[in-house]
């Protein structure tokens, strides 16, 4: 009874070497689709929700703002009316630069400890 566990002896010679490169293509082909295409789609996932949470964030900041705006103009009585109706545009202006500024050297510190 003939052992199959190894290469037959009629089989002529030759026949290994093109079923060799054809795995090495297949193998090939799976390395870089491992590491390109996979590696690019967890980077555009990355990208998409990076890009989606900062534009909820900037419109959260910018009606926060305008509610600022609108409580300093309607809660403040008579205080903000005539000569003084540009001082709470230029107070949420201000609050608005400062929590920017304080975001910002917040984000530099964390880098320079990570």
């Amino acid at each position: 009874m003939p052992d199959d566990t190894g290469p037959s002896t009629t089989d002529p010679p030759g026949t290994a070497l093109p079923q060799l490169v054809i795995e090495l293509r297949d193998l090939i082909i799976a390395y870089v689709r491992q590491e390109t295409v996979t590696p690019i789609k967890n980077l555009g996932r990355y990208i998409l929700f990076g890009v989606g949470g900062a534009l909820l964030l900037g419109l959260g900041v910018v009606l926060l703002g305008v509610g600022a705006l609108r409580l300093l103009q309607t809660e403040t009585g008579s205080t903000f009316r005539g000569d003084w109706s540009w001082a709470p545009y230029g107070i949420v202006f201000v609050a608005l630069i400062a929590g920017g500024l304080i975001t910002w050297k917040a984000r530099g510190a964390r880098r320079a400890r990570a």
